[in-house]
């Protein structure tokens, strides 16, 4: 099925991009952007100071409801190879209210997103110079959870990697590649070691979710977990420049499931070297402390090189999806039309990918409220958290009510077009209203920190408000015919999924 036309009458921007990547390129992007090293390394810690001991099982039962969403995702993209995925997807067959929120979600997201990790970028280039003996420079002494320094660094980072961006996906994708095999070669090879040298024993317990201490460290435990798996859908952002749209499908599939792997190695191996205090205690460098505890240097520091090269590629494939989300967008006159400008050299969205960067790089610098590298980290993930699990959430219910008439083709045909995409979202839903509901509760006062309540829903609902006033503008300013899209759609057969 060829590639719709934006909605409405106008016709679509003139310049297109180019189709030169192949199912290789996806998964790369997607791996990137899941950055499996990023969330080892850091992302494990900060699970295991919610849900303790219990990383492997809760990796397991996050990646269930994320399974279903890929699977809508993959239809979707069968039937429909856009794009703007899910804001495309939404606004067409729930509502494009829901639908334009699902494309600004994931780019407000992804800009937060970035800007964190340019932080840990540079938090990770830190370590990496004080394991080199390099721990002063002009007077000033380097302090790797030094939210200041590390941002001033990383931002030095992710204006070298926008400008890559700009020169096209292959460029791109050629980089990552190479950055990712180092990263995995890394992680599979201290990871295994640790799995069966590591002094602390097997335990039951680990697989055990009954044994959490309560449903708000299980809830924030799970969302926490969809966030280490957030990005596999990055792939289907340059399905208009992967030769084949199924390889779109096939690639996020792949990440997916590679990630997974990843994971439970990664949590195993982890909670085998190390206590869970020192899970907990060392935030964004877990990965170089594990690195310390099984070898000695200069090996130790094949792990923190790992973790900056994923950071840095993760900052890059970061970039992409959404400037070509935001791209979608412009096609549809929601966004402006900035958004839709090609570079003619590069056959690139380049002026949106270099103002993305800005916009990263900006709110880096305002993040310096949280002074603590580890803090920001937390405060950052848990709002991405629980508006990802609304965006993928939606997804899944455009899926069902899309391919809804597979409730009339047999139970196994209903089962993975309908039932399981509605079972994955009120999961996701429920874990989501229930956590806000924990932060609501928890506090009587606003303080900006990650251990107060109100701070930790006053971010995610930002995001959300947000969205809705740009809905706003983009129907009544702009007048959109994006608002105009009839809903519901009818009923389509259900492509086999990848």
């Amino acid at each position: 099925m060829d590639s719709p036309t934006p909605y409405g009458s106008d016709p679509p921007a003139p310049a297109t991009l180019k189709r030169s990547l192949g199912v290789v390129d996806g998964v790369v992007i997607a791996a990137s952007s899941t950055a499996a090293t990023s969330s080892i390394g850091i992302g494990l810690g900060v699970t295991a100071g919610a849900v303790g001991l219990h990383l492997p099982i809760i990796m397991l039962l996050a990646f269930l409801p994320i399974l279903g969403i890929a699977g809508a995702y993959s239809r979707l993209n069968r039937v429909e190879p856009n794009m703007g995925s899910g804001y495309v997807w939404v606004g067409r067959s729930l509502s494009p209210w829901l639908g334009f929120l699902v494309g600004w979600i994931g780019i407000v997201s992804t800009v937060v997103f970035l800007s964190y990790t340019t932080t840990v970028t540079g938090s990770a280039l830190l370590q990496l110079a004080g394991e080199g003996g390099l721990h002063t420079v002009a007077g000033l002494h380097l302090d790797p959870d030094s939210t200041a320094q590390s941002t001033a660094l990383g931002i030095v980072v992710l204006i070298a990697v926008t400008l890559t961006a700009v020169t096209g996906l292959r460029s791109a994708a050629r980089l990552q590649k190479y950055l990712l095999v180092f990263e995995y070669v890394v992680l599979l090879g201290f990871c295994g070691y640790g799995l069966f040298m590591g002094p602390h024993p097997f335990s039951l317990d680990w697989i055990n979710p009954f044994t959490i201490p309560s449903g708000q460290q299980l809830a924030q435990g799970l969302l926490l977990s969809v966030f280490c798996y957030w990005g596999f859908e990055s792939t289907f952002s340059v399905t208009e420049e992967i030769r084949d749209p199924k390889d779109a499908s096939r690639a996020g599939l792949i990440t997916l499931f590679t990630m997974l792997g990843l994971f439970l190695l990664g949590s195993f191996a982890f909670q085998r070297v190390l206590s869970l205090d020192e899970l907990t205690g060392h935030g964004a460098q877990g990965l170089t402390y594990l690195g310390d505890r099984l070898a000695d240097q200069p090996l130790a520091a094949l792990p923190l090189i790992a973790l900056t090269f994923s950071a840095v590629a993760s900052l890059q494939s970061g970039v992409i999806p959404t400037v070509r989300g935001m791209f979608a967008m412009g096609r549809d006159r929601t966004l402006g039309p900035f958004w839709t400008r090609i570079s003619p050299r590069y056959g690139t969205p380049a002026a949106g990918t270099v103002a993305v960067g800005c916009i990263a790089a900006a709110l880096a610098v305002v993040s310096l409220v949280i002074p603590k590298v580890g803090d920001l980290i937390l405060a950052s993930v848990n709002a991405i958290g629980v508006v990802v699990s609304l965006y993928y959430a939606l997804t899944a219910l455009a899926a069902a009510v899309r391919f809804r008439d597979a409730l009339y083709h047999g139970p196994s045909e209903a089962l993975r077009a309908v039932v399981l995409p509605v079972v994955s979202a009120l999961v996701l839903l429920g874990l989501g209203g229930y956590l806000c509901w924990t932060f609501y509760t928890s506090a009587d006062h606003f303080e900006a920190s990650p251990d107060n309540g109100w701070f930790m829903l006053f971010c995610p609902a930002v995001m959300l408000l947000s969205g809705v006033a740009a809905a706003a503008w983009a129907k009544w300013a702009r007048k959109s015919p994006y608002f105009d899209t009839a809903v519901p759609t009818a009923p389509e057969p259900v492509p086999d999924p990848v």
